[in-house]
């Protein structure tokens, strides 16, 4: 009887954390693509797809380095998210390019960067501060461009 309740339990925990993971991933996806369609909207290189992918990409490492090693033994889980950080700079520094005399993509560039950070915080269960940074994003994305002349 112990034994079938053991199993009842362990199965409820896993169903449960197989929830929580959707939602972070889902919600991940979301944020990402809400703010690729900001850039899509206007023509940017990182659309919904590519801001989205980003995002769940995040997510999904920071969720493995939280995880994914369990008892391991000097396991700092701030590695992955460290190389995670490194990779998305590689990303963005690939769309950044100087060209008659000026500097395009740094935006787009920067987008990838914040989408990253929002994706991680959906990682570590940080929902509302994923969400404050999200709306933040989009009101510089959007909003200082409408009150910057000459800007698209």
């Amino acid at each position: 009887m112990a034994r079938i309740i053991r199993f009842i339990n362990n199965s409820f925990y896993l169903y449960m954390d197989i929830l929580i993971v959707t939602f972070q991933l889902s919600l991940s996806a979301i944020l990402g693509a809400v703010i690729g369609w900001e850039r899509e909207r206007i023509h940017k290189a990182a659309g919904h797809r590519t801001l989205g992918l980003v995002a769940v990409g995040v997510t999904l490492f920071t969720l493995i380095s939280q995880y994914g090693f369990p008892g391991a033994v000097d396991f700092d889980p701030s590695r992955i998210a460290a190389q995670v950080i490194s990779g998305i700079g590689f990303l963005g520094a690939g769309l950044i390019i100087f060209h008659n005399d000026k500097i395009e993509n740094l935006t787009t560039a920067a987008t990838i960067w914040i989408v990253a950070s929002i994706a991680m915080a959906v990682g570590i269960g940080w929902y509302s501060v994923a969400l404050i940074a999200t709306v933040l994003a989009l009101v510089i994305l959007h909003i200082m461009r409408l009150l910057i002349p000459g800007k698209k």
